[in-house]
């Protein structure tokens, strides 16, 4: 029985990638799923004020901030896969206690805690694959994940409809039960440990500070974290107007999940591309070049949508804007977090919780006024585009010169 609690056997390639995707694909799931319900569970918790069934969204990911801070360090100190499993336990007892909210506050409260959890199998199999990988091979195992990552979020709001079609909204957390016990049996059954007790770092504040110095005293990393910031960005507020813009703008609320479905799916694709791209094009080179694509779409958008469509070409012009935009950040995430990583591999564990905590906190930070500016139209939400791309592009073009200054010297 022991040994089959501590395997020592690597995992072959294949079964890898599939654990560390479903595991990255744990905090998709918590998210995307709630979509179809928001609503209704503004309605019937809050019915004073029912906006308030968004910060469902908001208050997982202010959790997931919190937690993403603190799993690193520790899976430095600790071993990667006891961090993970204690992240899933959390991950579950905040889905337990979400199951019997009879508030809006203590839900509120349940999804942050399980935000919290959910940060351990975000962070800590980022590291978990930095420990085994590095550079361009890094970006390709994590453009892999993303390709099947994107599974998730293309079924998850089908999933959470067709829940509440055949129960209550409240049985989304059943599933998000079942899936965080196949995540945990699996790691704990399957997975040997990737960081060996020889290159743990002891969990000292002398010993973080050092670090967490090291980090941010690093121009290159700390330009990829703000530009991970302005590419997660836009991605909150697509998922907090979305349900609402497919509703109120085009009364296709019912065909939402199906819409979202086949966006994931573009999505997907550019993951696909992005790992056979990588190895011969560089990161930050794919990167740039789908920030700028993303900022001039939406520019263009904005102004299609100044001029005004008729329907149904407006819904298939927005449309065909949600592909560009989703496309984009498929050719982008991988990429920005193997360029940050990069120089942080003997810290690989307080690095990925550094830039994620800071781009994950920030991004959410930039994305509420946004999401609350919305006015019953796209237009907030693509101008928030415009802006955040632009942002990231520049970004990306001054990291190019700094690296072409420091080749110089």
């Amino acid at each position: 029985m022991i040994r089959w609690l501590t395997p020592t056997k690597p995992l072959r390639f294949g079964e890898f990638v599939a654990l560390m995707a479903l595991m990255m694909a744990s905090v998709a799931f918590s998210l995307d799923a709630m979509l179809p319900a928001l609503p209704l569970i503004g309605q019937e918790l809050s019915p004073d004020a029912p906006a308030r069934g968004q910060l469902v969204i908001t208050s997982f990911v202010l959790g997931l901030g919190l937690g993403t801070l603190i799993c690193g360090p520790v899976s430095d100190a600790f071993g990667r896969k006891s961090v993970l499993l204690g992240g899933i336990a959390l991950y579950l007892a905040g889905a337990v206690l979400a199951i019997q909210a009879q508030s809006i506050d203590m839900l509120l409260a349940a999804r942050f805690l399980q935000g919290i959890g959910g940060a351990a199998p975000r962070v800590v199999a980022t590291a978990m694959v930095r420990d085994l990988y590095e550079g361009r091979a890094m970006a390709r195992v994590t453009s892999i994940i993303m390709t099947l990552f994107v599974l998730v979020p293309a079924l998850a709001p089908a999933i959470g409809a067709g829940i509440m079609w055949a129960s209550h909204w409240r049985m989304i957390f059943v599933a998000f039960v079942v899936f965080g016990l196949v995540c945990g049996l699996w790691l704990m059954l399957r997975q040997p440990e990737s960081l060996p007790p020889e290159r743990r770092r002891p969990l000292s504040p002398r010993k973080i500070g050092a670090a967490l110095i090291e980090i941010v005293s690093n121009p290159r990393v700390m330009i990829y974290v703000m530009t991970l910031t302005f590419a997660f960005a836009p991605l909150y507020v697509w998922l907090s107007n979305l349900p609402m813009i497919f509703d109120d703008v085009f009364d296709r609320a019912a065909s939402f999940p199906f819409w979202f479905a086949v966006t994931a799916v573009v999505a997907g694709t550019a993951s696909v591309a992005n790992a056979k791209m990588v190895m011969r094009f560089g990161m930050r080179r794919i990167a740039t070049l789908a920030f700028a694509w993303q900022a001039s779409v939406s520019l263009l958008f904005l102004g299609l949508m100044m001029i005004g469509l008729p329907a149904p070409w407006d819904f298939a012009l927005f449309f065909a804007f949600m592909c560009a935009g989703f496309f984009s950040i498929g050719l982008t995430f991988g990429n920005l977090n193997a360029l940050a990583l990069q120089p942080l591999g003997h810290i690989a564990g307080i690095g990925a919780s550094v830039v994620q905590s800071i781009s994950t906190v920030c991004a959410a930070l930039i994305a509420v006024p946004i999401s609350l500016a919305y006015d019953g139209t796209p237009l907030p939400l693509v101008f928030g585009m415009v802006i955040c791309a632009s942002v990231a592009l520049a970004l990306m073009l001054f990291a190019r010169h700094i690296s072409v200054e420091e080749a110089a010297s």
